[in-house]
Order: structure tokens, then C-alpha cells, then sequence
């Protein structure tokens, strides 16, 4: 083989070398920059587990319709409910907030969802429909009319009153709401409560300066009422949140007018027991 010939090999070997090295090394570059941009690229945000449980999938469409004026995920995420957590539901109504608290607390923990005959007859068929087949297994139902509710000495993380704190000044006998003992009641709630247990209460804004009567007439309440009582009953104010205002809220008329009903201006508040 001629020298020509050898010097042509040689430059054609060392070429394709040459050209397989800037492949290679190209790939490299590719992978590392794909890997950068990738370590770069924001993380999808991960979902709370109060957006978790009120994304459920077992959830009726009814209570879906309401959530949106009702907020309840940022309601029991500054109310500060967590995993575990034994909660009374007091005035459960139809359970709307049972079913997403007993998704909140899950296995580990419990909730208590009391109610009477006047709410029962007020929410129909709703309340038979929430438990239908034992479908909330860590919920469990308390009766206990008016005056009647006893529990556990801290037995409780947290109790909440959702839109019924006003019924407290509420009184119709002749259809199964005898006047509440308010101390007695707030008293029984003191010592069900472990130190540190919270009260959460939602309800619609009464007039300032409003009497206790508006409970029974617009079933309203004025917050002023609603912090002298408990902090009387020895619970601390802990927070109070404003995503549930609505500043086109007419405190002369009754919450279940039909241009108001969901619609009305409502307060949060966090207590706690020192």
C-alpha cells in the first residue's frame, strides 16, 4: 500500500472519530441543558388537603352548587382544622360541613355531628341522604335537643357553629326551640373542649349596634354580641377573617329572602379555649 493511500485512510478514520466525538459531545450538551431547564421549570403546586376534601369525588352536586359562596376550604384552613382532630359539628343541619370535616380529619380522627328534631324537620330528607349506608365512617350522629347537650370533659379539638350561633337567642317553643340557657350551653362547650381547642363561627352580620333579638327576627347577629358572649364564657379571640363579606348585604331583611339566601354578609371567627 502506498504512502498516498495510507495518509487517505488515516484522514478518513480520523474524520469519522472527529465526527462521532462532536455527536456525542452534542448529545451531552442536549441531556444537560434539557436537565437544566427541567430543574428550572416550576413544580406543580400541590393541593392542600382542604382542597383535597372538598374535591372529593363523593360529594353531592348539591353541596358542589354552594361551595363557591360558602369558601369552605379557606373557612377550615384558617380555622386551623388538621388531620386527627375530634370536631363537634354543632347544629349539623343537613351536613354539608360534616361531610368535608370528616374528609379533613380522616381515619385518624372524628366527627361529631349533633342535631335535634326543629333542624331535622328544617333539612329533610339532606340529613338521612349524608349518612345512607354508613357512607361517612368516621362521622358520628349526636341528638340532643335544646339545653340537653352533655360531653366528654376534653373530648373535643374543636367545635364549630356554622350560620347558628344567632339561634342561641332564638326562641319558639311551640315548634321545638325552647329559649337556650347561653352560659349553660357556652359552659358545656368550655369543658367538652381540650386547652388550646378551638371554636369556629360563621354567621350572617346584624346591624352594629343591633340587639340579640335579630337572631329570632332576621337571624342575624351582630359580631360585637358574638365576642362579648363567648369571651364571658372564657374562650379568647384568636382571628377573624373577611372572605365571606359582601358589602350589598341588607341587614333588614331576613337571611332566607330568596335574593339573599347565600348571598349574605358573614363573618369567620376563630376562638380559642386558653
Amino acid at each position: 500500500m502506498s504512502t498516498t493511500t495510507r495518509t487517505s485512510i488515516f484522514i478518513a478514520i480520523s474524520t469519522v472519530i472527529a465526527l462521532a466525538m462532536s455527536a456525542c459531545g452534542k448529545h451531552a450538551d442536549e441531556e444537560h441543558a434539557a436537565a437544566h431547564v427541567a430543574e428550572e421549570a416550576p413544580a406543580e403546586p400541590a393541593t392542600s388537603i382542604y382542597e383535597d376534601a372538598v374535591a372529593n369525588d363523593a360529594r353531592p352536586e348539591a353541596d358542589r352548587a354552594r361551595d363557591a359562596g360558602r369558601k369552605p376550604a379557606e373557612v377550615l384552613e384558617f380555622l386551623g382544622i388538621k388531620p386527627g382532630m375530634t370536631v363537634l359539628d354543632m347544629f349539623s343541619g343537613g351536613g354539608y360541613y360534616t361531610e368535608i370535616l370528616a374528609y379533613v380529619v380522616g381515619d385518624g380522627g372524628q366527627v361529631i355531628a349533633q342535631s335535634n328534631e326543629a333542624y331535622l324537620q328544617f333539612v329533610g330528607d339532606e340529613f338521612e341522604e349524608r349518612y345512607l349506608g354508613g357512607r361517612l365512617s368516621n362521622a358520628q350522629v349526636l341528638m340532643a335537643e335544646n339545653n340537653e347537650l352533655t360531653l366528654a370533659p376534653e373530648s373535643l379539638d374543636a367545635v364549630m357553629l356554622v350560620l347558628s350561633f344567632h339561634d342561641l337567642f332564638y326562641a319558639a317553643p311551640d315548634q321545638g326551640w325552647p329559649a337556650y340557657d347561653v352560659p349553660a350551653f357556652l359552659a358545656e362547650l368550655h369543658t367538652g373542649l381540650r386547652s388550646g381547642g378551638i371554636v369556629g363561627i360563621i354567621d350572617h352580620y346584624a346591624a352594629e349596634g343591633a340587639s340579640s333579638d335579630t337572631g329570632g327576627t332576621t337571624h342575624r347577629i351582630d359580631p360585637a354580641i358574638v365576642v362579648a358572649t363567648m369571651s364571658e364564657a372564657g374562650f379568647e379571640l384568636d382571628g377573624q377573617s373577611d372572605m365571606l363579606r359582601n358589602p350589598d348585604d341588607d341587614y333588614d331583611k331576613i337571611v332566607f329572602d330568596p335574593e339573599l339566601r347565600g348571598k349574605t354578609d358573614r363573618f369567620v371567627m376563630r376562638f380559642r379555649k386558653p
